[in-house]
């Protein structure tokens, strides 16, 4: 929750990331040997809400800023290990993302619609933008090694 105050401004809730999707992991790189070890090193912005008496220009995407550099240190707080990679999706019949690529997020492609439980390989839900933010200049490299025993952060951000 961040709040001006004691008044609530907006609310973020974040996260495991989905373990397959394709415009992620083709971005990334990664093997699905590693994408098993590192999965547990991405974040997924599941909700974001500025809430409704709230008016100020620019305010999503400087949250949205903020919130990306102080993520990780506070997901290693919480959870013992950082995050090097930060996700979402927007879904363009409602939204256009515009406060996430104010805020440098990068368009890393479209989901196929058929949710993370699908056995009919057909499109059963409207595709959605993904949208990714690397919290990390070495990203790819850390998210690539399938080393489990790596616990530390590295230094170099």
């Amino acid at each position: 929750m961040v709040c001006a105050g004691e008044r609530p401004l907006a609310l973020f809730a974040w996260s495991s990331a989905p373990r397959h999707l394709e415009p992620r992991d083709r971005f990334i790189g990664w093997s699905a040997a590693a994408r098993r070890t590192n999965i547990r090193l991405l974040a997924y912005n599941s909700r974001f809400l500025i809430l409704p008496w709230v008016s100020v220009e620019h305010l999503a995407s400087h949250l949205l800023g903020t919130m990306m550099r102080r993520l990780s240190a506070d997901w290693e707080r919480l959870y013992g290990h950082p995050i090097y990679f930060a996700e979402t999706f927007v879904d363009p019949e409602r939204f256009a993302g515009t406060c996430y690529r104010a805020a440098n997020w990068i368009r890393l492609g479209r989901t196929t619609g058929r949710g993370k439980d699908d056995q009919t390989h057909r499109a059963n839900r409207s595709l959605k933008e993904v949208l990714g933010y690397p919290l990390h200049r070495r990203f790819r490299e850390l998210l690539s090694r399938c080393n489990e025993a790596r616990t530390t952060r590295p230094r170099s951000r």
